[in-house]
């Protein structure tokens, strides 16, 4: 990866944040807005080549299923709570940061070309909802900033839609 998209990158998250207040504001529809974080985050962040939530299915028991995301289509529309990196966050109600994927052994595979992954659990009362999961073509470009603020947004969506 080039220094400039990794600056590109950094710049973006900066602002990310604010942007997504109106996003929230502008429907009560909550796929509405979940969809529109999606095109937010995709747009914002050139790393970023997979934006989506998974959602807790309410008819079965431990288990996501692919809601509103941007990018290319994924066999893994269902997720048992455990299984792969999406699985473990909802397991266990905490963020997920893979620079690497191939060195993880519980990485499920949506694309050849994906190398880094974060997963934020989206949490209300210790009870997981759903997550934001976000893969990149290139690796060990996700930071702690990453994560402290796609964890701000996660927080903000479950304030205003649950």
């Amino acid at each position: 990866m080039s220094q400039d998209l990794a600056l590109q990158a950094e710049k973006a998250l900066d602002s990310l944040s604010e942007k997504v207040d109106p996003l929230i504001a502008s429907t009560s529809d909550r796929d509405q807005v979940l969809q529109k974080v999606c095109e937010l985050l995709a747009e914002e962040v050139p790393t970023y080549d997979w934006v989506g939530f998974y959602l807790v299915d309410p008819d079965a028991d431990r288990e996501l299923i692919l809601g509103p995301y941007v990018g290319e289509a994924t066999d893994h529309t269902r997720i048992p709570f455990g299984k792969g990196i999406c699985g473990q966050a909802a397991d266990t109600l905490e963020t997920f940061v893979v620079n690497d994927v191939s060195k993880e052994t519980n990485y499920l595979s949506c694309s050849p070309e994906v190398n880094a992954e974060i997963v934020v659990p989206l949490i209300k009362d210790g009870k997981v909802l759903g997550e934001l999961d976000i893969d990149s073509h290139a690796k060990d470009v996700l930071t702690d900033k990453d994560r402290k603020v796609l964890e701000e947004i996660c927080e903000k969506i479950v304030q205003e839609l649950y």
